[in-house]
This record gives C-alpha cells, sequence and structure tokens, in this order.
C-alpha cells in the first residue's frame, strides 16, 4: 500500500486526498505535524527536500512530492474516473484555473509565510488575516468571473475532477479566514454540490481523526 505523508489541514495534503478519494485509492496515512515544527525534522526533509507536506511514497519506495504532480501522477496511473478531460483545450483551461490556486492564492498565505511575516516583519494577526483575505478574494475574483462562463455543475465539466480537488480547500481556507463566500455564488455552489459527495467528505480536515 502506497503512503501518504500530510497533514490534516494542509492544503495541498488535501488536494490529494480528494484525488485518492474519488480515484478510489487507499492509502496510510502518516501525519507530519506542521504546527510544531515536524516538517523541517530530518526524516520529512530526507523525504521532500523541500521540508513540505505532501509526499506520496510508492509501494517500491519511490517518493513524489508537490500535490498537481502527486494528482497527475495517479491520474496517469489510475485512469478512471478521470481528473483531467482529454480534450486539450478544455485540459488547459482547467489546469490554469487550478494553477491559479496551487500557484497564485495558495503559496503567499501557506502557514510559513504567515509566520515569516509575523516574525520578519511583526505583522499582527489582524494584519495577517487581511493579507490572507486579500490574496484569496483577488484569485476568487478571477476564478468565479471564468466559472460564469458556463452552465456545468463543476468548473467547465459535469463531474468533480482536478479543479475541485484544489479549489476545496482554498475554501476551506478562505472560510477559516473570514473571506464572505457569498461574493463567489458560482464557486460557492461547486463548493457545496462537492462537500454533498461522500468522497469529499472523507478527504476533509475535520474527518482525520486522530491526525487532528
Amino acid at each position: 500500500m502506497m503512503t501518504l505523508y500530510g497533514y490534516w489541514r494542509s492544503s495541498a495534503s488535501y488536494r490529494v486526498r480528494i484525488a485518492l478519494a474519488l480515484k478510489g485509492v487507499e492509502v496510510e496515512h502518516r501525519y507530519v505535524n506542521l504546527r510544531t515544527g515536524e516538517q523541517g525534522a530530518g526524516d520529512n526533509v530526507a523525504r521532500n527536500a523541500q521540508g513540505y507536506v505532501p509526499t506520496l511514497e510508492l509501494e517500491d519506495g519511490t517518493q513524489l512530492t508537490q500535490s498537481l504532480a502527486i494528482m497527475d501522477y495517479l491520474d496517469a496511473t489510475y485512469r478512471n474516473p478521470a481528473l483531467m478531460p482529454r480534450e486539450p483545450i478544455l485540459r488547459s483551461k482547467i489546469l490554469a484555473a487550478s494553477m491559479t490556486i496551487a500557484a497564485d492564492i495558495h503559496p503567499i498565505q501557506n502557514l510559513s509565510v504567515l509566520k515569516y511575516l509575523r516574525a520578519e516583519f511583526g505583522v499582527k494577526d489582524e494584519g495577517v488575516t487581511t493579507w490572507v483575505q486579500h490574496w484569496i478574494t483577488k484569485g476568487f475574483k478571477a476564478l468565479e468571473a471564468t466559472a460564469q462562463q458556463y452552465d456545468t455543475l463543476f468548473l467547465m465539466t459535469d463531474d468533480p475532477g482536478f479543479f475541485e480537488c484544489c479549489l476545496i480547500p482554498q475554501v476551506y481556507n478562505a472560510r477559516r479566514f473570514g473571506v464572505d463566500m457569498d461574493n463567489f455564488p458560482k464557486l460557492s455552489a461547486i463548493d457545496a454540490a462537492c462537500l454533498a459527495m461522500p468522497t469529499f467528505q472523507i478527504a476533509a480536515p475535520d474527518n482525520q481523526g486522530d491526525a487532528m
């Protein structure tokens, strides 16, 4: 069985948990406590040179990092259901929307960034919250405009896939930091449709049990 090293509230780990659940792939979960700094310990750095999570360790010991790369591996290895459409233009558009979250929104409100703001620049909690809200809102405005162009239950498709693996963890974070999701009705509708599905419920942070 493969092993996923992650953290219950890590957005990147959450993405991979959703992808695994959608694919029906079972893994052993081992948790790296980001709050106590376990990500910087030798064992985790040996798995992931950046000292991040998640890492997916395959049965032969191969270790894969970066959530989107892991999701791409899962989609290539476990074909059904597909996370990405085969049609090239639609695939590119969904990947672009996914990267808006994974490359633009999420990195600058990551735990390590927020700790740096506090430690190096003396930013207080209120300022940190404002920072997070700003970048999530900016990205979500663009994604909402894109989503409004399509009359589909999910983004550009009628089944959840690659984008939804990225969106749902980011909406979870948005709510944690007090972003008003009423401003993003289409994204909220996608989120609600996903959270009604058992596959998304299994992957949710609050359902990770002892890892919390």
